[in-house]
């Protein structure tokens, strides 16, 4: 048989940084009064890399038009994967008042 047989496929040029699936935002449902710490997020210091929205077991950053994030207190656990994966050290887990 000849090459053209066997044509060699070309590995994709797309790449996502997002799955192609997720959870509805909270999908463990509304956070009560049990959280005792919240992330919040320092806009200067965040770059939009989006590890902590990629992270966050409960989808609850959100991406902000200007490339930054918010966070969804409503459904937030205050796990704290947001701020461990923050490579810049934006998110700061603070206690809840």
């Amino acid at each position: 048989m000849t090459a053209e047989a066997y044509p060699v496929l070309e590995e994709p040029k797309t790449f996502f940084l997002a799955p192609l699936s997720k959870p509805a935002p909270g999908s463990a449902g509304k956070t009560g009064t049990w959280r005792t710490h919240k992330p919040v997020v320092n806009l200067e210091k965040c770059t939009g890399c989006l590890l902590c929205w990629l992270y966050c077991p409960e989808n609850t950053v959100i991406k902000l038009e200007n490339g930054k994030v918010a966070i969804d207190y409503e459904y937030c656990k205050g796990c704290g994967i947001c701020a461990t994966s923050c490579p810049f050290d934006a998110i700061e887990m603070v206690p809840e008042v």
